[in-house]
Order: C-alpha cells, then structure tokens, then sequence
C-alpha cells in the first residue's frame, strides 16, 4: 500500500489554538512539537502548551521548561502547566479577594469551605481551565498568534474540555444557593435591624459571576472552528483506531471542531521478513483509517530510525506537514 502525504497541516498555521490528542503513547507530543516547529519557521509566534501531568516537551526540546512562558527557540515558547500548583493559585486568589471585603468571623468558615473544595474531584481539572483562559487571552492581547496544546491522554482531555458546558451548570446551581441564602438573611436583618441588603453588592456572587463569564467566553472560542481545531493523533494499530473513533463522537456531541488526524509511525515500505509480516498487518490498519476517518486525513508520519529528541529530528518531521 503506498501512501501519498497529504501535506494539509498549512491550514492550521491561520488557527488560533490548536489541541493535539489521543491515545497515550501515539506521538501526541512529537507532532505537537513538530507542528510548532512548523508554525514558527513560517513566522507565526506560537507557544507550546503541555496539560499531560507527565510533560515531556521539556524532554523532547532538552531543555528545562517548568510552569512559566520559557523561549524554545526564535518565535516558539513552551509552558507546562501544573494542575496542582494551579489549583492552589487559584484558591489563595479567591481568599485574598474575598477577605478584603467579608469579616474576619466569616472568613474562617468561607477558608475552611473553599479548602474542602480545593480537595474535591475536579478542582485541579477547573484550576487547569483557568489557566487555559487565561493563556488564551495572550491571543488577544497580541503575545502569541497560534497556542498549540499538547495535551493529556484522551479520556482526560475530553473531561477537561467539556468542562465548561458542565461548570456553567454548577455555577447556576451555586447562584441559586447563594440567592436563596441571601434572601432569607434580607429577611432577618429588615426585621432586626431594618437595613436593606444588595444582592449586586454580594462579592461572592460577583466572584461567581465573573467566573461564568469566563467560562462562557472559552465556551465560545473552543466552539468556533474559525479558531480552534481539534488534531488526534494514532498509530495503525486496533486500539488507537477505536479510541480515536469514540473520541471524535464525543466531541462531535459537544461541538468541538475536529481538524482532523494524523497517522504516525508508519513502517518503511522495504522490510524484513518480520517487518514484511508486521507490514501487511499495518496495512488493514492503514485500510481501516483509510474507510473511517479519510475526509479527516492530515498527514501520514512514518517510524523513524532513531528516537524524536531535539529541535533537528522535529525539523525532519515538518516535512510531512
């Protein structure tokens, strides 16, 4: 079976964000990295975003790139973001803003309730969103042109990226508690004291607020395939092909817009007698790609004769781009 490149990936480099996914150990961060490369050599300035809690695009730079915005090279910058450090930013930001304007009698239960939180499932999921709204903001504010993620395996990615529909409910649900809450201590202090109380002077339904938004406007940019696409990567293999199947339905149902995928790791065409075999099993696979996902075909990478580690190797790859 001989395959033709597509060479389809210039599309992308009009994109504001790009999330690269799908089974874990396909070359998710390879072709993240490589489409960054890519990207950066044509002028645009990209940053490299890692949200696998097992980063490796320090490792495959070989450079050190941690939890802040690091230079890789000339237009490309990389971050890994934390999901546990982030989570505990985030809470300490709600504290400091909320004690400047509750009691100091309040405050204490309020800390002890947000602590709870910061321990329930989720939170570093939502404190990792944060941090995705706000490096998308650096799009507006003219710091990067593309931010490529490379993200966590799929059933991971696929809950954060969902998220916004899912907190959106569970702010509503907050708001009506905190209304509810309100209305009944309107009620004691008119009767106590005859003091009127705001509803729009409450900060934490400010801070709720202000929260929903955010999450309506990420919803927005995560739904408008004129910004954003969704590139899964697979190998020819049984698993990832099923995987990737499932996955591009559940992002169908959310609306997310699927840019495609790219196959990686295909076998030269001269072979051995044990790669001969291997070979034609790949090549079901390739025909099973082929039947399910053609119109979604970006490129086809093949296996490469040494491991993917520095700027040079990434640079070979771009040429299937």
């Amino acid at each position: 079976m001989t395959l033709v490149h597509k060479n389809k990936m210039k599309q992308f480099l009009n994109k504001k964000f790009l999330f690269f996914g799908g089974k874990g150990g396909v070359g998710k961060t390879t072709s993240a990295s490589a489409f960054s490369i890519f990207a950066s050599s044509c002028g645009k300035r990209v940053l490299l975003v890692s949200t696998d809690p097992a980063h490796s695009i320090g490792d495959i730079f070989k450079i050190d790139i941690g939890p802040r915005e690091k230079l890789i090279k000339e237009n490309l910058w990389g971050i890994e973001i934390d999901p546990e450090l982030e989570a505990k930013n985030y809470i300490n930001r709600i504290k400091n803003s909320l004690s400047k304007t509750i009691s100091p009698i309040l405050m204490d239960e309020i800390k002890r309730q947000i602590d709870v939180a910061y321990l329930s499932p989720g939170a570093e999921e939502g404190a990792t969103f944060d941090k995705f709204i706000e490096l998308m903001n650096r799009i507006d504010e003219g710091t990067y042109d593309i931010i490529v993620f490379d993200t966590a395996p799929t059933g991971h990615t696929l809950r954060l990226l969902s998220l916004p529909e899912i907190l959106e409910k569970w702010i509503d649900n907050l708001f009506k508690k905190r209304r509810v809450a309100l209305s009944l201590k309107k009620s004691v202090k008119k009767i106590k004291e005859g003091v009127d109380i705001r509803m729009d002077d409450d900060p934490i339904l400010r801070i709720l607020k202000v929260r929903k938004q955010k999450f309506q406007d990420a919803r927005k940019l995560l739904l408008n395939k004129e910004f954003t696409s969704y590139i899964f990567v697979l190998n020819p293999e049984r698993l990832p092909i099923i995987e990737t199947k499932k996955a591009i339905e559940i992002l169908s149902k959310y609306k997310i817009p699927i840019g495609g995928i790219i196959v990686n790791r295909i076998l030269p065409e001269k072979t051995g007698e044990f790669l001969r075999k291997r070979k034609e099993v790949e090549k079901e696979y390739l025909n099973l790609i082929k039947t399910n996902f053609n119109n979604l075909i970006l490129t086809y990478i093949p296996l490469l004769e040494r491991d993917v580690y520095g700027i040079e190797i990434l640079e070979e790859i771009t040429k299937y781009f």
